[in-house]
């Protein structure tokens, strides 16, 4: 085993220094030396083998088996230098992955229910586990950094500032909200800009959340939140925004998606998408992430989102490509995690610790090492609806920072 092992292992990892010891004792170093050292250790023969034979699964599960030990260094450190290789698969894996890119059409064919099912795994899981590494918000997407030093509050807030300056919204608009999570971005909306806000969440923790802040802050008239599909809200809007959703719809109802969207928009109506996107081409869902985070759920190539657009009658005009924002934001949350773990440990168990451990660190070093970003399309149903040149976006980004000023206390409500 140990001979197999090195020699595999050798074969993928070309990058960086790390060393790895085997259950037997067995020491071996791979890659060409570079960077931080990191050194980690196998536990048992079946940890070895498991990871051998489905490496894009095992490798999580022996962390959270605790069979797989960081010895020096991080988990973070560790994949790293593992998600930084000349190929992304490992060689001898490349037909499991050409396996599951032939069935994540099944994979994702998220029906109602099913998509009911896939956001209670993960989004109704206990309010408090969120509350250890968000922001005061609770915002669970990708954060806006406008300088190095921005904080993971202002980057949150500078998120909502910047996609309500491309929504365009004007006093009095009906905004719907699609995937409103715990509420923080409907409600700025509602309060900065005096819309009329609609949010759909399939989670019923984030609704209650989401229903309770808005009684809270006295926005229940202007901000209602309802456990709702995107595929069954009555329209018309003026406005649409949708972050952090996208990823759950899955690839066999993109045009679906848009077309509603598009049904429910009014005909000088503006939606923004954000989403986790691809740089490259279609893929699939590393099936870790898959089993224990987000079933059903799929990052979809640029490629595929601008064909569904235009199948579905959009017009595109605007597309914003965020890099590395989304790794940085990773990077707060695990550190914020992490300095509160044995919270974790506490709601749930060791085992789950170390498989939220290890779900923040390999998606921060996706973004950060492989080809995952985020984008941000600004979709109309007319041309001539949204300003030529994008100096509106700085602008109305301006005006609603005069806004915060005088209402800053209130957005600091964390919504427990």
């Amino acid at each position: 085993m140990d001979r197999l092992l090195r020699y595999f292992l050798q074969q993928f990892i070309r990058r960086g220094a790390l060393t790895f010891t085997t259950a037997s004792g067995a020491k071996f170093s791979c890659g060409d030396g570079t960077g931080q050292p990191v050194a980690v250790r196998f536990l048992t023969t079946d940890a070895e083998r498991r990871v051998l034979l489905n490496p894009e699964l095992a490798l999580g599960e022996v962390y959270m088996d605790g069979t797989f030990v960081v010895e020096n260094g991080s988990i973070a450190d560790a994949l790293a230098i593992l998600m930084d290789q000349p190929e992304i698969v490992p060689r001898w894996a490349r037909l499991q992955w050409l396996l599951r890119y032939l069935v994540r059409h099944a994979r994702q064919f998220n029906l109602r229910r099913r998509s009911l099912d896939n956001v209670a795994h993960h989004y109704d899981l206990d309010g408090r586990l969120y509350s250890l590494f968000l922001d005061a918000d609770k915002q669970y997407s990708c954060g806006y950094f406008e300088t190095p030093d921005t904080t993971l509050d202002d980057a949150q807030l500078a998120k909502k500032r910047h996609l309500a300056a491309k929504l365009l919204i004007r006093p009095g608009d009906r905004v719907l909200d699609i995937g409103s999570g715990w509420g923080g971005l409907g409600l700025y909306l509602a309060e900065m800009t005096g819309a009329t806000l609609t949010g759909v969440t399939l989670s019923t923790e984030q609704l209650q959340a989401s229903n309770a802040r808005a009684a809270e802050q006295n926005l229940a008239p202007s901000a209602r939140f309802f456990l709702e599909d995107y595929r069954d809200i009555p329209g018309p809007f003026e406005r649409i925004v949708s972050v952090g959703m996208f990823e759950h719809v899955g690839v066999d109802f993109y045009e679906t998606y848009f077309r509603r969207c598009g049904e429910l928009l009014t005909d000088h109506g503006v939606m923004v998408l954000h989403s986790i996107g691809r740089s490259e081409g279609p893929d699939v869902t590393n099936p870790w992430i898959t089993k224990y985070i987000f079933p059903g759920g799929y990052i979809p190539a640029l490629s595929e989102v601008t064909r569904a657009i235009e199948r579905a009658g959009l017009l595109v005009c605007d597309i914003e490509i965020l890099r590395l924002h989304y790794a940085e934001t990773l990077k707060a949350w695990r550190e914020r995690f992490m300095a509160r773990r044995e919270e974790a440990v506490r709601l749930y168990d060791e085992r789950f610790a170390r498989m939220w451990e290890f779900y923040l660190a390999c998606s921060e070093m996706s973004f950060r090492k492989q080809n995952m970003m985020n984008f941000q399309i600004q979709l109309t149903k007319r041309q001539g609806v949204v300003p030529m040149t994008r100096d509106y976006i700085g602008n109305e980004e301006a005006r609603l920072r005069g806004v915060e000023r005088g209402q800053r206390p209130r957005l600091q409500i964390a919504g427990e």
